[in-house]
């Protein structure tokens, strides 16, 4: 069976091209465009990993961050960041004492570091 994962960004181009790239390698992708819709997503599927966008409209990716984290059903689940936040490192600073995300992927997106980091996770 192949892996879930959930695709949550705000960019249109952005979410065709990573379900587009997760799908044509073999995984079950689906996505949402902020965190409102994945939270909702998320609560009657469990992917098995999300790549989640940082700066997004009504939800941000760190609220529902905290939120996945926060919640017991939840916070097993894999994610993996996909930004284009110049420094992560700040970034990181404002999810704390959250545990820190699996892994993170800086925009321009590039097939193999997505596929790579993505494998890495789901330690495949």
């Amino acid at each position: 069976m192949s892996k879930k994962i959930l695709v949550v960004d705000d960019e249109p181009d952005t979410t065709a091209f990573l379900t587009a790239l997760l799908t044509d390698n073999g995984y079950a992708a689906f996505s949402a465009a902020d965190g409102d819709e994945a939270k909702k997503l998320l609560d009657h599927e469990k992917p098995d990993l999300v790549l989640l966008d940082i700066v997004m409209p009504n939800k941000s990716g760190v609220r529902l961050y905290r939120e996945m984290k926060e919640t017991p059903e939840l916070k097993a689940i894999p994610v993996l960041f996909v930004s284009g936040l110049a420094d992560f490192k700040i970034f990181m600073q404002k999810i704390r004492p959250l545990p820190d995300p699996q892994d993170f992927v800086e925009k321009p997106l590039d097939e193999k570091t997505v596929l790579d980091a993505v494998r890495r996770v789901l330690a495949e």
